[in-house]
């Protein structure tokens, strides 16, 4: 994939009355879009920025089936495509939708979180990736490809700013520095942006303090294709704030308050507060602001020679991940529940792979993957003053995984094409001195625990693709996916919390067509879907005849999920185009005897339900759109955009229809005049001021806090590049 871009561009140009041809290497080699049998999505680093994606999770609103929203506000987001998701807001556990930067991929959710800068495209692959992929997954991937470095010498600076003191800027350099060598080096800040405010106090909340820095070095020749990257990022934001939607009472759990917080009516207000002994233990004031301070740090050096009929590539990465974060999880000034994170994440990856690059009918490509993933953590809880003491949690985990995969495409005729991979995949994971302990000592908790879960799974994928005509395809797949077991990694009072939940798998069955109609000015893609889960992984509870109902994923033995999705582009006069991308999916347990908490805590004793036939709750329907307007003016040109959003209701299965974040619409747009190199343009954000919420959810019972979405703004923007 990365060495492939190099050469190829995102972007082949066609007269100006049709769509330009788009170029992904999704499969490993440079290929039009259109001519893939493979679901997925292409966005330009050139769109990114005009729509103001900053981070991972803003995706969500401009690609059809995708949901990335922040765990209780936080910074470990929570990845769903097509309804393959997973909710945790520990540190330690992968995502069923695998993330790559430039074909490394990201371990765990939490590396997702720095700014996003200086790319060339963004890929979203959409069902189970692992024949061509270094890491196993059920979902799908996320693949950023990062601008290259250039034979000619280009500058480029972008900076914008915003309501509530938003400022963004990022900018590179780029060009040769000798015979077959060229350097790129770019970066990226933003600060401000804050909307909330402390309900009692006014005190400001959410300003990003973020920048991240990148530097390349390519040399080709004889051939040989070379690069080298490192990368820098720091990230000292506030964080996120939370709302009541319920009233808060205190003391907690009395039937006599002596004080309640009412719920709040805008999206704005918030509240934080730490107790003494929590803010001492971490080296901060009790009235400190919810932060971050995040630092990543790592790099890769791509390797590719040219064998002649084959081309052998190597990819070899390191990355070091440390974070600490503060969230106030009750929303108020009260030292009910706050959150500590202090992680510790060290990953080095090695990926070999050989690869034809003939043009006869048979394609083929062969590989192995290594990973090897260190990772410290610290999870704190502040229950000072509801329930009397700090819950301090710490572990260690290691996690190892070795791979081989490879992947045929055969043309059995002019018209048909024939796909078959496999994938060996062994993986094994250690938790070791697992403790959950208080302060002051009151007798709960886990010492010095340990739990080990490892498997050795075989997957794969049959397809077929057929051409009816050279601007018109229609594919079928069938493939198996797996995501990795893990461990139930926070405050644990039995040491059956710590038993791990196993692997899921995916069966994925897919049929799907591509189009390109009246003379390729537009642009026809849809699919269905039907994903036979098998042991999917669930956030839910087990019962303790001591502590009663306590928090742990689990396995659903069998559930499933069936959906269809379309998406457009139409250029129907020169100068506009019009996208719009339409979701719609749904899935259902089919045997999973799960706990029934309340039912449970009555009873006093563990008492299950069958959620047979239950709905699991994630959004059925997911619609994006934009529209683009291009009126040239002399030496000038104008462009009108528009781009628009629609999320369905979330309804969680365990926490209860009041837990149910309702459906919202997003709306932007930009005004851009350009005149050569220049542009400056206006732009406005969520126009019509949707108040929306991304997550619902409590913490400790009775404490209903959600996160809420970023109100209406507007701003100005200006660029340069050559």
């Amino acid at each position: 994939m990365l060495v492939a871009t190099l050469s190829a561009p995102v972007l082949a140009d066609v007269d100006s009355d049709s769509l330009p041809e788009v170029v992904v290497t999704a499969q490993r080699r440079p290929e039009q879009a259109q001519q893939v049998g493979v679901a997925l999505s292409v966005l330009n680093g050139a769109d990114l920025v005009t729509r103001g994606v900053t981070n991972v999770n803003q995706l969500q609103y401009q690609t059809p089936g995708l949901e990335a929203v922040p765990a209780f506000g936080g910074g470990q987001p929570q990845f769903r495509l097509r309804g393959v998701g997973f909710d945790d807001y520990a540190s330690n556990n992968a995502s069923p939708v695998g993330i790559y930067v430039d074909e490394v991929a990201k371990s765990f959710p939490i590396q997702t979180q720095g700014l996003l800068f200086d790319l060339d495209r963004v890929e979203v692959l959409r069902g189970p990736q692992g024949t061509l992929y270094g890491r196993n997954s059920t979902g799908g991937a996320i693949n950023f490809l990062t601008a290259r470095p250039t034979s000619t010498l280009s500058v480029g600076l972008d900076a914008d700013y915003g309501s509530f003191d938003l400022f963004r800027a990022e900018g590179h350099i780029s060009g040769p520095i000798g015979e077959g060598l060229s350097v790129r080096i770019s970066g990226a800040t933003e600060q401000g942006g804050g909307f909330q405010h402390d309900r009692l106090t006014g005190r400001s909340l959410g300003d990003a303090d973020r920048w991240g820095a990148r530097g390349q070095i390519a040399y080709t020749g004889g051939g040989v294709d070379l690069l080298v990257e490192g990368h820098y990022g720091r990230d000292t934001s506030e964080a996120t704030g939370l709302r009541l939607f319920d009233p808060l009472v205190f003391p907690y759990g009395s039937a006599s308050p002596s004080r309640v917080i009412p719920a709040d009516s805008g999206h704005r207000a918030t509240g934080w507060g730490a107790s003494d002994q929590f803010a001492a233990l971490h080296g901060f004031a009790a009235d400190t602001k919810p932060f971050r301070d995040n630092e990543t740090i790592g790099g890769h050096a791509t390797l590719a020679v040219d064998l002649g009929d084959a081309k052998l590539t190597s990819v070899t990465a390191y990355e070091h991940f440390r974070r600490r974060e503060y969230n106030d999880w009750d929303a108020s000034d009260l030292a009910y529940a706050g959150t500590y994170f202090g992680s510790r994440a060290n990953v080095f990856s090695q990926e070999v792979r050989l690869a034809s690059t003939g043009s006869g009918r048979l394609r083929w490509i062969v590989g192995g993957y290594y990973s090897s993933e260190q990772l410290r953590d610290q999870f704190d809880s502040d229950f000072v003053q509801s329930l009397g003491f700090v819950a301090r949690t710490s572990y260690r985990q290691q996690a190892h995984t070795i791979a081989g995969f490879g992947q045929l495409d055969y043309d059995l005729t002019s018209k048909l094409t024939l796909t078959g991979g496999l994938r060996l995949e062994r993986e094994v994971r250690h938790l070791r001195d697992f403790d959950t302990t208080t302060t002051p000592l009151v007798g709960i908790g886990v010492p010095a625990g340990q739990s080990d879960q490892s498997y050795t799974q075989l997957t794969g994928k049959v397809a077929a693709n057929y051409h009816l005509s050279p601007a018109n395809l229609v594919y079928a797949s069938a493939s198996r996916g797996v995501k990795s077991g893990g461990f139930t990694a926070y405050n644990t009072l039995t040491t059956d919390q710590l038993a791990p939940f196993k692997p899921e798998v995916l069966y994925a069955y897919e049929v799907g067509t591509k189009n390109e109609l009246a003379g390729r000015t537009l642009r026809l893609n849809g699919a269905a879907f039907y994903y036979d889960y098998r042991r999917q992984q669930v956030q839910s509870a087990i019962y303790s005849p001591i502590y009663g109902a306590v928090g742990k994923i689990v396995n659903a033995p069998k559930s499933h999920i069936y959906g269809v999705e379309a998406e457009l582009t139409w250029a129907p006069i020169a100068g506009l185009e019009i996208t719009q991308g339409l979701t719609w999916r749904k899935g259902k347990f089919d045997r999973f005897n799960d706990l029934d908490i309340a039912a449970s805590t009555a009873a006093g004793q563990a008492v299950t339900v069958s959620r047979r036939g239950q709905d699991q709750g994630f959004p059925h329907w997911s619609y994006t759109g934009s529209a683009s307007y291009r009126l040239p003016l002399g030496g000038y040109a104008l462009t009108a955009q528009a781009d628009y959003a629609y999320r369905d209701t979330l309804a969680p299965v365990l926490l209860g229809p009041n837990f149910r974040v309702h459906d919202y619409w997003l709306v932007n747009a930009t005004l851009t005049l350009a005149s050569g190199p220049w542009s400056v343009g206006l732009y406005g954000r969520n126009l019509f001021n949707q108040h929306y919420d991304l997550t619902r959810n409590f913490f400790l019972g009775g404490i209903d806090i959600a996160s809420p979405g970023r109100p209406r703004s507007f701003g100005v923007r200006g660029r340069y590049s050559f």
